[in-house]
């Protein structure tokens, strides 16, 4: 972290090579603080053996090298990680670069974080699987954000929010479905996208 801070390349390139998945993390967000974060980095820490230094690469990957089909296609696969943190982080980052990614990439994306939707056993990656399906706002991830409107109320209060980026008859209906939520923060989410008063 300091060899971050003091633009130290070499030292944060051979916490990257150390057997501690916590400080190769440590040492990838280095590179990224002094510019020097490659995309061939991120691409070898997004497959590496440590879920500490996966995980790290997702999240970095959420705001650089967009548009990089293959960084894209390790986020995708990374969907499919044992680590849970690795997942919901990978969620986010195709969220976040959803813009850039290329038509059959976004497909395969929006597929598969529909079904973690529905199958991931983690509360926190199925909301990260909604909340990044509302990112995207393509309608072909709809039917996976209003059937997490049954969902824990952690999910079904990002659900409710997704349901903000798309358009319809559908997506409104579900608002309102909303609106009769036994979690009153479901409730207010919707009340405030339908522009209704407070219950």
């Amino acid at each position: 972290m300091v060899a971050g801070h003091q633009g130290d390349e070499d030292a944060a390139r051979r916490s990257l090579r150390g057997a501690d998945d916590g400080t190769a993390a440590a040492g990838l967000g280095a590179l990224a603080r002094m510019g020097a974060l490659s995309a061939d980095d991120l691409a070898q820490a997004l497959v590496a053996a440590g879920p500490a230094l996966r995980r790290r690469a997702c999240e970095l990957a959420a705001s650089t090298w967009r548009g990089d089909e293959r960084l894209d296609a390790l986020l995708a696969r990374a969907l499919d990680d044992g680590e849970p943190l690795v997942v919901d982080a990978a969620c986010f980052a195709l969220g976040e670069r959803a813009e850039q990614l290329a038509p059959a990439l976004r497909r395969e994306a929006i597929e598969r974080l529909s079904a973690l939707t529905a199958t991931h056993k983690e509360a926190h990656v199925r909301e990260g699987a909604v909340a990044a399906l509302g990112a995207i706002g393509d309608p072909r991830g709809l039917p996976a954000v209003l059937a997490a409107l049954t969902d824990r109320p952690t999910v079904r209060r990002r659900a409710a929010v997704a349901l903000a980026a798309f358009d319809g008859e559908e997506a409104e209906a579900g608002l309102r479905r909303c609106l009769e939520d036994r979690d009153w923060q479901v409730r207010q989410v919707a009340e405030t996208l339908l522009d209704r008063p407070p219950s």
